[in-house]
């Protein structure tokens, strides 16, 4: 970058505009100049390590705070505001300090080492801090909240000392702080942009948690070291805090830029809430979509800082820009969602095939996609916002106190941010969907960019109409945008049907639709666009058998049982038509997905059944918060490779669930075959393996199998079996799935722990440090044709206790009839039709009556 001459007529005149005084004569000669020399190279790349190492321990920290918290959109908010936090108190106190030393790159250097220290030691004490504050929170209520508060804003705090510092140090004395800062800010966010893409692509599933957390501190280090040494470089003089009482003067205005970027600040972070809820319904669940849009996001930011500091020496109007920039912003984030239309993800589609016919790779094919879908949606807005950042220092950073200045700009507009996540998730949103609250945002958007143009000095009139103009149409297209857009919208990219019902919630979008596959109408569940199962009869018969199965093979007497999930509802429904059981308890995250539940009759009203208790909350927080225990719990969470799900299928939450358990009683995890590769499923049956001393294994259907572990062995006693199956609502609901009998529940065995262990072979578990199925490579086309074949082939006699020798033979039969059935299925996802056909003949022959395999035979006319 050509550096600066702060002595130009331009410079002049913009420091006039913001009612600045005269410079001291040292600038001249201030050897911090900006070119592309050595020393400037070295200050670009510690600011981009820097940057890096936040956004790795930013994306370590909410996986972990989720962990601590739990999951509830309100709980990983307030956590997560801890971090901002942190932030806005650092950069508005240490800026002060970075204005009274002599040094400031000395006192940057101390503060990434502290960032180094605290944050390594804050990552590994998240791991174990769970307990200790559901402990507090039990005792003292929100008191306990100040433990991730203190633990997550101290490093937090180091970190929102470094941009002052950094800026003090290249523009103290100076009228370039538009340059210099915007320079800086697009230096560490380029690093941002790196450690948001290499703590999903790389350091999380190689290193894990506390691995990543290591890397960032040696990239802090690093940036330490630089620091040092560029200021052993440094001879420039430097200006004392007494000096700079006597130089200050305050720049006209800046009071009002302030509060209006702050007030941008909750703007922008308001567009976040709602792209991430909005665009995760046409992407995908899995956190390499998120890491392209935030990657996406915080390029803008770069691209717009980078821009505006490269031309700010010829800005006349700043007040006018930042008025244009804050309101461009919010106009066209608004259009962009509001305008999403079919022509726009089919583009995504061909870009991705594209990408997939060049590289032969389907993970690149669906990062493409990520990519053009961020593109459309994020990175316009993000260039604007981007833009306004150097555009306000310019606007209220005095030139002998930019330490100062700066931390306040960026705690301001930290705070506002803040606020403004709160305000848009848990009330607009919810009150008004996501179309409106962008138009709501908009207008807020508007609104500031007038009242910048309004009380700024010297702006003119043209730039005046033209940010009235901005604001004029974004209020109108925010009125007339229909509210239902992305809902019409999602039905049309998820094979049509009717939409029965639809609420953008806090945190997620819930919808139903009415559907049809051959001969077959169903129903389905999706959240944030993902289908969350549904009641076509394959899935009923699989979430049937999640609870009744366990209930029936059960040791002892079952007497409480717990649902994690409500989903469907359909396994909580099976809990209610099991009558032996005294205390039925179902814990969900999503209130608007029980409200939903009564769309599905086949879960027997589980959602307001009195007999039930159903609990708003995170599964795993759940079982942290209660010491309750169950002969029963069993869970269906969403797949492992989707955001934040897969503690849920980690070691660590098997052994916590564990200790929930009666002694005798069964812990049942659905295992899903399709979502994963085939080493990823070993993976997670490792884990349950290293919770769970005894483990089986059954075949549910054809995409889902159930893994049921214990602490004490697990007995198949046939005639207690068949006692509990003769019960009326029992044998009613199993045979409305093709479970006709005992031995049709038998045979759905596939294995114990042997042929697990033989399964698993040298597999390293999941854990909450090692979360690696969350970061592993998209799934290969057809999976489920290598992987269901190969879990069949573990598969043994049922161990049956009490058993005859024409129940035996039964069930040997039963087992006959899936095995066909599945490669009938197999050889339908390999093109055979005359296998499928030949299978499916001899399927029907042996039980023409199975409503399970009527269902498949007939969606496949």
């Amino acid at each position: 970058m050509p550096a600066v001459n702060p002595a130009s007529s331009s410079a002049k005149k913009l420091n006039n505009n913001r009612g600045g005084i005269k410079k001291p004569a040292q600038e001249m000669e201030q050897p911090n100049a900006i070119g592309f020399d050595g020393r400037m190279a070295l200050f670009t790349l510690l600011l981009f390590f820097s940057g890096t190492a936040a956004l790795i321990y930013q994306v370590l920290w909410i996986r972990q705070l989720s962990l601590v918290v739990g999951v509830e959109v309100y709980s990983i908010t307030v956590a997560v505001s801890a971090f901002f936090a942190g932030l806005a108190a650092g950069g508005a106190l240490l800026g002060r300090m970075a204005d009274r030393w002599k040094r400031p790159l000395l006192l940057y250097a101390l503060l990434e080492a502290g960032v180094a220290l605290a944050g390594f030691v804050v990552t590994v004490a998240l791991a174990h801090t769970a307990g200790p504050f559901v402990a507090i929170q039990s005792r003292a209520g929100v008191l306990a909240w100040a433990l991730p508060f203190l633990l997550v804003g101290a490093p937090a705090f180091l970190m929102g000392g470094t941009l002052p510092a950094a800026v003090r140090s290249l523009a103290a004395g100076t009228s370039r702080v538009a340059k210099v800062g915007g320079w800086v800010y697009a230096a560490n966010t380029a690093g941002g942009i790196a450690g948001a893409l290499l703590s999903s692509f790389l350091l999380l599933p190689w290193l894990g948690v506390r691995g990543s957390a290591m890397a960032a501190a040696l990239l802090n280090l690093v940036a330490a070291g630089m620091a040092l040494g560029l200021d052993r470089q440094s001879h420039a003089e430097q200006i004392t805090g007494k000096d700079i009482e006597a130089l200050i003067a305050q720049p006209a205005g800046s009071g009002t830029a302030l509060v209006l970027y702050a007030i941008a600040g909750g703007i922008a972070l308001g567009y976040e809430v709602v792209w991430s809820q909005a665009m995760a319904q046409f992407l995908s669940t899995r956190v390499f979509a998120f890491s392209v849009v935030l990657a996406t996001y915080l390029t803008g930011l770069v691209v717009g800082s980078a821009l505006y500091a490269r031309f700010s020496n010829q800005v006349r109007d700043a007040w006018g820009v930042f008025g244009l920039l804050i309101s461009a912003a919010g106009f066209v984030a608004l259009l962009e969602v509001a305008g999403l239309s079919l022509w726009q993800l089919r583009i995504q589609s061909e870009v991705g095939n594209l990408v997939l016919s060049l590289t032969g790779s389907e993970f690149a094919h669906m990062c493409a996609q990520f990519l053009i879908a961020a593109v459309g949606v994020v990175f316009v807005p993000t260039v604007l916002l981007g833009a306004a950042f150097p555009a306000v220092l310019q606007l209220t950073v005095g030139p002998e106190r930019t330490g100062r200045d700066v931390g306040a700009v960026l705690a301001l507009n930290t705070a506002g941010g803040i606020a403004g996540t709160l305000l848009t998730g848990f009330l607009l949103v919810p009150a008004l969907g996501l179309v409106h609250t962008l138009g709501v945002l908009a207008v807020a958007a508007a609104t500031v960019g007038a009242l910048a143009v309004l009380l700024g000095r010297g702006v003119s009139l043209k730039m005046r109409w033209v940010v009235f103009s901005v604001g004029l149409v974004a209020a109108t297209v925010g009125i007339l945008s229909p509210p239902d857009r992305l809902a019409r919208l999602l039905l049309t990219t998820r094979g049509g049907g009717a939409l029965v019902f639809y609420q953008e919630t806090r945190g997620a979008t819930v919808a139903v639709a009415q559907q049809r596959s051959g001969d077959n109408v169903f129903r389905r569940l999706y959240i944030q666009g993902v289908s969350n199962s549904g009641d076509a009869l394959p899935s009923l018969r699989y979430m049937r058998l999640q609870a009744m199965l366990p209930l029936l093979i059960h040791r002892g007497e079952s007497k409480s049982a717990l649902v994690i999930g409500f989903g469907t509802g359909i396994t909580a429904g099976a809990v209610l038509h099991y009558p032996r059981l005294e205390r039925r308890v179902c814990v969900e995250l999503l209130p608007a997905v029980v409200q939903a539940g009564h769309l599905f009759p086949e879960n027997y009203n589980a959602g307001s059944d009195p007999r039930m208790q159903i609990r708003i909350s995170d599964g795993r927080h759940e079982l942290l918060r209660t010491s309750e225990r169950y002969d029963l719990i069993t869970l269906e969470p969403p797949p492992p490779s989707a955001e934040g799900v897969v503690n849920l299928y980690s070691t660590d939450f098997y052994q916590l669930a564990g200790k929930r358990l009666e002694p005798n009683g069964l812990f049942a995890q659905w295992l899903p075959l399709s979502t994963q590769n085939g080493q990823d499923t070993r993976s997670l049956v490792r884990s349950f393996l290293d919770a769970f001393p005894y483990a089986t294994l059954w075949s549910t259907e054809m995409h889902e199998m159930l893994l049921i572990g214990s602490h004490q062995p697990i007995e198949l006693n046939a005639n207690q079996i068949a006692s509990r199956f003769s019960q009326g609502e029992v044998s009613t609901s199993l045979r409305a799935v093709g479970i006709s009998s005992p031995a049709a529940l038998l045979a759905t065995w596939v294995t114990g722990r042997v042929g697990l262990e033989r399964y698993t072979a040298n597999a390293r578990p999941v854990t909450d440090n090692d979360p690696r199925i969350e970061y592993s490579p998209w799934v290969r086309p057809k999976e489920i044709i290598h992987v269901l074949p190969e879990l069949i082939a573990l598969r043994t006699d049922p161990p049956l206790i009490d058993a005859d020798d024409a129940l035996r033979r039964e069930v040997i039969r039963q087992r006959q009839d899936l095995l066909d059935f599945y490669a009938a299925g197999i050889a339908a996802y390999r093109g055979d039709r005359e296998a499928w056909i030949h299978a499916m003949q001899r399927v029907v022959a042996s039980d023409d009556n199975n409503p399970y395999y009527q269902w498949v035979a007939g969606e496949r006319r």
